[in-house]
């Protein structure tokens, strides 16, 4: 009896943990409940380039340089503010976008104007960058990857390993953060899948379609 009575305590005990995991898992967008408010008067968006972690094999990574691992880390942040520009600029005519999207030229010739680069960026705030680029809102985000996405990217690692396959296993996670107060207004974090493609535009439009009935900024 008392070893039933255990059985079923650590049973019980591991349907919660599994359903607490799943929910935590299931809870991939976040939206600040204050979010009304603080983005009532927002007008215009920058997105700025992500920050990438490739994790390479050892073996690649002795072929490679640390200098090359950066340009190619750059390389693939870079991709993703491109594709996520480039979804925003095509589903305007579909979706009640209340906001505007800067130029990425623009975005990339203001911080380097400022002398902000790839490596640099993560030591301004939110702040900093919104008003450097004049907007009210800054978008930004991480992924995490085993191989690069983009094609650019993909090519150059095939150069340097004979390795050319682009991945589509890994981790993104874009986040929207107030201008004017650095808040957090927005995030949507979602391990990568087969199902989401193989480069870097068909993950995008992949991930934003799943998300976009919680996207924040449509009326």
């Amino acid at each position: 009896m008392k070893r039933f009575t255990l059985s079923l305590t650590l049973l019980v005990g591991l349907v919660a943990f599994t359903s607490e995991v799943s929910a935590q898992f299931i809870r991939s967008i976040y939206t600040n409940p204050n979010f009304e408010q603080l983005a009532k008067d927002h007008q215009t968006l920058a997105i700025i380039p992500f920050n990438a972690n490739v994790k390479l094999r050892p073996k690649q990574m002795k072929e490679m340089s640390a200098e090359d691992v950066a340009r190619m880390e750059e390389q693939e942040g870079e991709s993703v503010q491109s594709a996520l520009y480039s979804y925003f600029l095509k589903r305007k005519g579909k979706h009640d976008f209340n906001v505007g999207f800067q130029d990425i030229t623009r975005t990339n010739a203001l911080l380097a104007k400022n002398g902000i680069t790839y490596e640099n960026i993560g030591e301004y705030t939110t702040e900093d960058l919104a008003k450097m680029l004049e907007v009210d809102a800054v978008v930004s985000g991480l992924l995490t990857t085993d191989k690069p996405m983009s094609e650019g990217g993909a090519i150059a690692l095939g150069i340097l390993t004979g390795i050319s396959a682009p991945t589509n296993s890994g981790k993104i996670a874009i986040d929207i953060n107030d201008g004017a107060t650095g808040e957090l207004l927005w995030k949507y974090e979602k391990a990568l899948s087969r199902d989401l493609g193989s480069d870097t535009n068909q993950i995008i439009n992949a991930l934003m379609r799943k998300a976009s009935r919680k996207f924040p900024y449509i009326d």
